[in-house]
């Protein structure tokens, strides 16, 4: 729904509308384009994800019980979003081409995609969309972080383990942080898919700011929140999960250390 100036096969509406066409035209596997990719990157981003936002924390004070430490949490997910970006870009580059229409037709795998890009952009192609990654990534990890310490405080003081407050306060900060940063997540998207677009002016745009005049000039303002809903909808569950887990783990090797 991101994509600027689709082929008319490939212009979709909303979340069902645009699930039904792809799968009907492109195959139900087709809505897994990219999978691949994101498993190969995202268990070593996390790990330095959560790493930095520990010592971060730590270092700012942002652990004592009791107390609540909206800017310790807020920096911490910041420092924390600046490493783990860092490692995990190029993948998303290749997950995003990878799930443009009709792909399959020119990437075989998500290797096969970054040798066609490496050989027909360069290196440059894997790291042109960071800046403006960082300027999604920053804002929407500091949101998520200070959305999410304030809520799980407030509905566990104690910060003792609790899978459902992680589990809510997980799905409400990522749908809060979310819908607030889709303007630099379509600018995104325009950066890291420029390589296949049929637009000149597309293929050349080269920045956050050059692409949110182009985006302003052709779509207008409404063109910033271009798939706002399957955003919120898709990082609601997805924070759920990853800060549901990430407690649980936590609460485990806090228990066995204290043996």
């Amino acid at each position: 729904m991101q994509i600027i100036n689709p082929t008319s096969s490939a212009v979709y509406n909303g979340v069902v509308q645009g699930a039904y066409r792809m799968a009907s035209t492109e195959g139900i596997l087709s809505l897994w384009r990219g999978m691949s990719s994101v498993i190969v990157g995202a268990g070593p981003a996390h790990a330095v994800y959560f790493a930095t936002y520990e010592a971060v924390k730590h270092l700012m004070g942002g652990n004592k019980v009791g107390v609540h430490h909206p800017l310790a949490a807020a920096t911490s997910g910041a420092c924390a979003t600046i490493a783990s970006d860092a490692l995990m870009n190029p993948f998303d580059v290749i997950k995003q081409r990878m799930q443009i229409h009709n792909s399959a037709k020119v990437y075989r795998s998500a290797f096969d995609c970054a040798k066609y890009v490496y050989r027909n952009e360069g290196l440059a192609a894997f790291y042109v969309s960071y800046p403006t990654t960082l300027s999604m990534t920053v804002p929407f990890t500091a949101l998520q972080f200070l959305a999410y310490e304030s809520i799980s405080t407030s509905m566990n003081p104690t910060k003792k383990y609790d899978p459902l407050t992680h589990c809510l306060a997980g799905a409400v900060a990522g749908g809060f942080a979310a819908g607030l940063t889709t303007p630099m997540d379509v600018i995104k998207t325009m950066l890291q898919t420029r390589g296949n677009a049929q637009d000149a002016e597309l293929r050349t745009v080269n920045g956050f700011v050059a692409g949110c005049r182009l985006l302003l000039r052709k779509e207008g303002p409404r063109g910033f929140f271009r798939g706002v809903g399957p955003r919120v909808l898709t990082t609601m569950p997805s924070t759920a999960i990853c800060w549901s887990a990430y407690e649980a783990s936590k609460a485990y090797f806090i228990r066995q250390n204290t043996v």
